[in-house]
């Protein structure tokens, strides 16, 4: 059976995401910090009928991020799809001339070490099976820098060029890399930027398996 992991899973977009795959018969790993919001998120998700584990790490350290996407994969059944979606810290959002490179540490760990770390862990089971998906989602800082977010801004941007990387390399062994840019704050009710709307955008994208990066909405909005 397939296996989605979804790293920095909440009760919004990583239930979301979790519902949509699980109604094509995904089995859910799902990652975070808090135990008990993850205790509550495999239970909401087993009334819906989707079976889901919950992982504890800190993306910030890769080797526990790593050996929580093991645990996933052994208990789950190999990872075909890798969400990377923890939202940001605020403090990462300083503006720029408040930001010294001390402050830069903790967006990159958060930005390029995690994700560095999840797609080492989950790229040997994937070319196993000869497909697999992995997908980046990210603030509207991804594509435009923005002066009073100067931690995102610069850690998505190396973000960004590592998917788009593993993107161009990966493609030709089936393995389908892309980004989901999500300007603003994931609404309930919006027409684009609702949780279960984002959800299928991010099937959708699994499913066509076309270009790396998207948008959820105008940057502008």
């Amino acid at each position: 059976m397939s296996s989605i992991v979804i790293v920095g899973a909440g009760p919004g977009l990583g239930a979301a995401v979790a519902r949509r795959f699980g109604r094509e018969g995904f089995r859910a790993g799902l990652i975070a910090r808090d135990g008990g919001r993850l205790d509550a998120l495999v239970r909401g998700l087993a009334e819906h009928g989707v079976t889901a584990r919950g992982f504890r790490a800190d993306v910030r350290r890769p080797e526990e991020l790593a050996r929580a996407l093991a645990q996933a994969a052994d208990a789950l059944g190999t990872v075909e799809v890798l969400q990377y979606s923890p939202v940001p810290h605020r403090d990462f959002m300083r503006p720029v001339l408040d930001t010294g490179h001390r402050d830069l540490a903790g967006p990159i760990e958060f930005s390029v070490y995690g994700p560095v770390a999840a797609v080492q862990q989950v790229l040997p089971g994937m070319r196993r099976l000869g497909r697999g998906t992995i997908l980046f989602v990210n603030g509207g800082t991804a594509a435009v820098p923005h002066v009073d977010r100067a931690g995102t801004s610069v850690a998505f941007a190396a973000e960004s060029a590592y998917g788009h990387l593993l993107h161009e390399r990966l493609a030709p062994e089936g393995i389908h890399v892309a980004q989901l840019v999500i300007p603003g704050v994931i609404t309930a009710g919006h027409a684009r930027k609702d949780p279960d709307v984002l959800a299928q955008t991010l099937w959708t994208l699994h499913r066509e398996r076309h270009g790396f990066r998207h948008y959820a909405d105008d940057l502008d909005s």
